[in-house]
């Protein structure tokens, strides 16, 4: 009060200019300073009306600067400072100007808190769905890579069956297996053998087909048969004189059995 207590400044205006309300408002003056304060109040309405501008205008100023929440944070907070009942009216006494600054001080710490838990929650929302993008984009990677792998091995088996040297022959199922068939496709220049097994009749999971070469009326191996694949390459025998399919016990046999032959073709 000391920057307007001569005669000279007492009147309203120079109150106002002087920012005596704000420091009372801010609680910066003394005891003795805020008494005469509330007592030129009492006397004078028009300043009073001030006062309770400049009051209200500095409780708006706290939502007015704060972050925008979502709409549902903003309920929340809003049903939080009416809670507190603050009554937005002039003041003339310490107790009640000193709610007033814990209900604004509250609502901050109220936004803050919410504001907070949003972000926190918006951050890891986020994370989430950039973990996301990233598993599908392996996986996407993966398919590709998979794509590549198999559009390469059906450019190799469709350059090898359709090569001028290479010989394709027809296994047709016997009385053992009447409804069985498998091509297979021989190039005795490169010493190649494919196997095309799709048409052969399913087994159980206690047998397999397995493939041999005739050379001379030995039989040699030339490798177990999968019925799971489209194509598959198999052992090449020099002098082979035919091609057999047997039904073996799973996982292939060192000799064939004979009385389970289901298809052979000669060379």
């Amino acid at each position: 009060m000391d920057n307007y207590r001569n005669d000279d400044m007492m009147d309203r205006n120079s109150i106002k200019d002087t920012g005596i309300l704000e420091q009372y408002l801010l609680g910066e003056l003394s005891k003795e300073q805020q008494l005469e304060v509330e007592n030129i109040l009492k006397e004078d309405t028009e300043l009073r009306e001030y006062f309770n501008k400049i009051e209200s205008d500095f409780q708006n100023m706290a939502f007015e600067n704060a972050i925008t929440p979502p709409p549902h944070i903003k309920n929340v907070i809003l049903d939080t400072v009416q809670s507190q009942s603050v009554t937005k009216s002039i003041s003339l006494q310490a107790k009640k100007q000193s709610t007033i600054y814990l209900a604004v001080a509250a609502s901050f710490a109220i936004l803050f808190m919410i504001s907070s838990g949003w972000l926190y929650t918006q951050w890891q929302q986020s994370k989430n769905e950039i973990q996301l993008v990233q598993n599908e984009t392996s996986n996407l990677k993966d398919r590709i890579v998979a794509l590549e792998q198999n559009l390469n091995e059906t450019n190799k088996w469709y350059q090898a069956i359709n090569n001028p040297n290479t010989l394709q022959l027809v296994l047709k199922g016997n009385q053992a297996s009447p409804a069985s068939s498998a091509i297979t496709y021989v190039n005795h220049k490169e010493k190649t053998v494919l196997l095309n097994p799709q048409g052969l009749a399913i087994l159980d999971n206690e047998h397999t087909y397995q493939m041999w070469a005739d050379v001379e009326g030995e039989m040699i191996d030339m490798g177990v048969i999968s019925t799971g694949k489209e194509m598959i390459a198999m052992k090449y025998i020099d002098h082979a004189e035919s091609i057999n399919i047997t039904i073996e016990p799973s996982g292939g046999n060192d000799h064939p059995t004979v009385e389970r032959l289901i298809a052979n073709v000669l060379l």
